[in-house]
């Protein structure tokens, strides 16, 4: 049985007036860039970590699942083989960042013995949004039949942030999958299409009805949905009423305001040892 959602003040939703809205108005209502003053500095140092993290901790990089160009995984290995694995899906609005971006993460898990896998995944507009959702399993079905040959051979939990944590709700009944993290996520893609990101994706109608998690038959297995509570009003609201809709199917899974995160903080909850994403992370063994 699903838990209570805490008590919370839902946001005004901008996209409740989204035909009156101008181009620049609705892509405000998706920019976390522009809504984050300090994202510039947030990113770069989140880079600059994760270079000089990425270079020195024990780990198997780009190793193939697929054949596209980007189609490659890196494993941050743990002491145990059979350790929990946190499989991490890297957000950018499925058209920007890679995968060596967010090795700064592994160290929250990894200080309590789990191992990371990173999977990358090609970017609009080289592809549809249709083959990017594909990509995730068959990254999953490469670590099941080979993680445990490079030393990454425990019970999964797989995670995202902003796209990632959309491509997680798709992904989630992969057979290899434990439970799930979706953090500040997209879960409806229609209002998308009215902004200046459906430039590179492209969205088909048919992608809308099939690839938006808010319109898809719920996953019973467990998933949490985290959001900060300065995030933009659209990603907040997707976060609660996805969270509702799998209350509603009783699919088991917490609803996690991180209090004073935005779009970009929210991965201090995950980096830190002791952050509250770590701790939700772990929980989900349970």
């Amino acid at each position: 049985m699903a838990e209570d959602a805490p008590s919370k003040v839902r946001p005004l939703d901008p996209r409740a007036r989204w035909s009156e809205l101008s181009l620049a108005e609705r892509n405000a209502a998706y920019d976390n860039n522009a809504a984050v003053q300090n994202s510039a500095a947030l990113i770069a140092e989140r880079n600059e970590a994760s270079g000089r993290l990425r270079s020195t901790l024990k780990s198997h990089l780009d190793l193939p699942y697929g054949e596209r160009p980007n189609n490659k995984i890196d494993l941050y290995l743990a002491e145990k083989a059979d350790a929990p694995c946190l499989v991490f899906i890297h957000g950018g609005y499925w058209q920007r960042n890679s995968r060596e971006l967010f090795a700064m993460l592994v160290e929250g898990v990894a200080a309590h013995g789990w191992s990371v896998a990173i999977p990358g995944y090609s970017l609009a507009p080289g592809v549809s949004l249709t083959d990017i959702v594909a990509e995730i399993p068959r990254a999953l079905d490469w670590l099941a039949a080979r993680g445990a040959s490079y030393g990454v051979g425990g019970p999964v939990i797989l995670s995202g942030w902003s796209a990632g944590a959309h491509l997680v709700a798709m992904a989630l009944g992969h057979p290899s999958v434990r439970a799930g993290l979706a953090i500040s996520g997209v879960y409806e893609l229609a209002p998308i299409c009215d902004t200046g990101l459906n430039t590179a994706l492209k969205l088909a109608e048919e992608e809308i009805a099939t690839l938006s998690p808010l319109r898809l038959p719920v996953t019973p297995k467990r998933l949490d949905i985290a959001y900060g509570s300065r995030e933009l009003p659209a990603l907040v609201c997707d976060s609660m009423d996805f969270h509702a809709k799998r209350v509603a199917a009783q699919a088991p899974g917490r609803l996690l305001p991180v209090e004073g995160a935005d779009h970009f903080t929210i991965l201090e909850a995950l980096r830190r040892p002791d952050g509250i994403l770590v701790e939700a992370a772990r929980r989900l063994l349970d």
